[in-house]
């Protein structure tokens, strides 16, 4: 029996798809359940998972095409046998690039652009990531010596670092270049972020935080908070919930412009950035006002899994009414992060170092990090945004306080 496999239903919000890669090809056998695509949106990668067991008949689109929801794009016949062996056992033919980049995937690997002399094949490099093809063209290293880390096995740009550092083969490359296509996660990113800079008045405001009672707080009963939910208590949970507390004083830094209107949202849902190998990406963590520590790390923790497994759902991203974005955990000692419209505030964690400082008119070393707020200067007044940072540095630098909900 004849089996249509089709797009799955699309939000409102997304109008079509681009087929990122088959993990099948026509003649191999396939289980129920089991990832026969990658679908690229321009906010997530979705899985498509074969109906049923049997064998894949027929591939109506190849990668690159643009599909749309609910539009046939296999047949599969339900319980025949395989005529070919599967997919997973042979490499398929290296082909043009297309016009959107690989997501990485367990399958062999499929063409990339063409590299420079030198470089490692394209038929080797064509699932990689972009950074990923760049840094295994330029040191010369073919990717199917390299053992991947990253989802379904792929190679990730560390695994090519590394296994330069560990001895690997590195051949000598002169002057590299490569040319690859945006993905439409990507240029969604650059879309928004242009929007962003075109259409706010964007300003950002700074101060520093001692994180000395925050850092005791988490040695005193980070394991006891572990045994007694399940998951460690990191930092962000504390900044979370400093931010959802300050958003309830300071309703303007929680509000968004609607043509001529200012909307005030009632409630803290917060986006928490992530980075991933396609991009940052921003799921929302909802009704952080009602949240308690553990259930804000729960959260954190199963959307940063989530995002790194490729199993972000598209509602996943969806709303969200400020973003709290960390650039400490690459290094940064300072930044001004961008707004996310229609968002009108987003507040940047930065690295802690120790520093010296004056307390109590003695000078002693102690945790400090810059934060940042970035805000849409049309709705937040400079005294809003200032009063919200000092908001969110008494709290932290007095985390009881958090907890009597001062």
């Amino acid at each position: 029996m004849a089996i249509e496999v089709k797009v799955p239903v699309l939000p409102e919000s997304v109008s079509d798809a681009t087929i990122a890669t088959w993990h099948k090809k026509a003649g191999d056998a396939v289980k129920r359940d089991e990832n026969l695509l990658d679908l690229e949106t321009d906010k997530v990668v979705l899985e498509v998972p074969s109906p049923v067991d049997g064998v894949l008949k027929e591939i109506k689109f190849e990668e690159g095409a643009t599909v749309t929801s609910q539009q046939v794009i296999a047949v599969i016949e339900e319980g025949a046998a395989a005529a070919a062996t599967p997919a997973k056992a042979e490499a398929p033919k290296a082909e043009a690039p297309k016009a959107e980049a690989q997501a990485p995937a367990k399958s062999a690997a499929v063409a990339a652009p063409a590299a420079p002399a030198k470089a490692a094949p394209a038929a080797a490099t064509g699932e990689l990531p972009p950074g990923a093809r760049f840094t295994a063209a330029s040191e010369g290293i073919d990717p199917s010596q390299v053992e991947g880390t990253g989802r379904r096995g792929a190679v990730t740009k560390e695994d090519l670092v590394n296994y330069a550092k560990a001895g690997g083969t590195v051949a000598a490359s002169a002057r590299p270049e490569q040319r690859v296509p945006m993905t439409r996660m990507r240029a969604r990113i650059a879309e928004r972020l242009m929007q962003s800079k075109n259409s706010i008045a964007m300003l950002t405001s700074f101060n520093e935080v001692n994180l000395a009672k925050v850092m005791q707080m988490r040695k005193d009963l980070g394991e006891q908070f572990e045994k007694a939910n399940g998951i460690k208590l990191g930092f962000m949970s504390f900044f979370a919930k400093a931010a959802a507390n300050a958003l309830a004083r300071h309703p303007a830094v929680n509000a968004s412009v609607d043509g001529n209107d200012v909307i005030y949202h009632g409630y803290a849902d917060i986006s928490i950035a992530v980075s991933t190998e396609k991009g940052l990406v921003t799921p929302v963590l909802r009704n952080v006002e009602r949240m308690g520590f553990a259930e804000i790390e729960a959260g954190i923790a199963a959307y940063a899994k989530a995002a790194r497994e490729g199993g972000l759902k598209l509602e996943d991203l969806q709303g969200g009414t400020f973003t709290i974005t960390n650039g400490g955990t690459f290094g940064s000692l300072m930044s001004t992060p961008i707004v996310n419209p229609p968002q009108s505030a987003i507040l940047g964690m930065h690295a802690i170092k120790e520093r010296a400082i004056v307390e109590n008119g003695a000078v002693v070393a102690a945790p400090m990090m810059y934060i940042a707020l970035s805000y849409d200067h049309r709705i937040i007044d400079g005294k809003d945004a200032v009063l919200f940072l000092v908001d969110i540095k008494n709290q932290l630098e007095n985390p009881h306080r958090m907890l009597l909900g001062m």
